[in-house]
């Protein structure tokens, strides 16, 4: 049987949906204050607190595989990111390390930073995450090697489809005919179709010679900031002006988010550090072990993905073009 937390996200959305779609049976982890939430077929609900492990030790009963998504992606405060993404997934992996259960956790290219050069970065690279996002990523990884040393650590890069809430943000803007960049040269990232990262979850799941193994997940293709918004553009029928703004100029702007999120009392998508990664020229990864040793290759294109996503957003009304 298998366990998945933070099946209420948008990734765990997507898994939920494809392992109903495929008619596999699991449970997925909710806290008590979403146990109203209705899943999709095949999903049993289990209540637990992966901060105090209420309720823990029964959601586990009779599961073999944990697939560990739960976390923090935004926060008012850097001790949140520990306490959403580190604390709890130690609370997880000592649970789990009383029993013989496998787990595949799911990180982020962002808890090892970018590239140094212009090279991909690989598994084997020195961390230097740059946000407390990523430190907090970085620290939950650890901890899953101390507790587990034969889970298996997944890296996505930056996920992108249907009902996503950041990439959303920027697709957003050049459907209205604008792209702000920092200035400077071209920046380039790895990404990945949701569809695509699922597949890679699942393949992990499956595959007993993963263990203890670090994998990066994107297409092998990476992406410019530039070829991003063309891209989108092409097929929303937009030619976006790109608008370049001096990277201190772009700090304030992060940093008047934050005030703005803190006065709203709900975490937002611009800040200081994320301007901070923003200005990195390279957050590409490379995704050779993925497929020699998974045999996962992330199939969809940026183009057939941001169409499938674009086409999404406007039948759910979210973006009109």
């Amino acid at each position: 049987m298998l366990l998945v937390t933070g099946g209420t996200g948008f990734i765990g959305g997507h898994l939920l949906e494809r392992l109903s779609n495929s008619g596999t049976s699991a449970k997925c982890l909710l806290r008590r204050t979403s146990a109203s939430r209705r899943l999709p077929a095949g999903m049993e609900p289990v209540i637990a607190d992966l901060k105090s492990g209420d309720g823990l030790a029964d959601a586990l009963d009779g599961v073999d595989t944990v697939i560990h998504l739960a976390g923090m992606t935004k926060a008012l405060r850097p001790q949140d990111y520990f306490a959403g993404n580190a604390q709890t997934t130690r609370t997880l992996a000592e649970a789990l390390a009383r029993r013989a259960i496998r787990l595949i956790h799911v990180s982020t290219l962002a808890a090892i930073g970018p590239g140094t050069d212009a090279r991909p970065v690989t598994e084997d690279a020195e961390p230097h995450p740059l946000t407390s996002y990523g430190k907090s990523k970085l620290e939950a990884e650890r901890i899953v090697r101390a507790c587990l040393p034969q889970a298996v650590i997944l890296r996505p890069a930056v996920v992108y489809g249907p009902r996503d809430t950041d990439v959303f943000q920027i697709l957003r803007s050049v459907a209205k005919g604008l792209m702000v960049q920092i200035a400077g040269p071209e920046r380039w990232f790895s990404a990945i179709y949701v569809a695509d990262l699922i597949d890679a979850l699942l393949a992990a799941a499956c595959s007993r010679g993963a263990a203890g193994r670090e994998y990066f997940l994107a297409h092998p293709q990476p992406v410019s900031w530039t070829g991003l918004g063309l891209a989108a553009g092409r097929i929303m029928g937009r030619t976006p002006r790109v608008v370049r703004v001096p990277s201190t100029l772009a700090t304030m702007f992060g940093y008047c988010g934050e005030i703005r999120s803190r006065i709203r009392r709900k975490p937002g998508i611009i800040s200081r550090e994320k301007v901070r990664e923003a200005r990195c020229a390279n957050w590409t990864c490379d995704t050779s072990r993925a497929e020699q040793e998974l045999g996962f290759r992330a199939r969809t294109s940026l183009e057939e993905g941001l169409g499938r996503t674009l086409a999404w957003y406007k039948d759910a009304g979210w973006m009109n073009y």
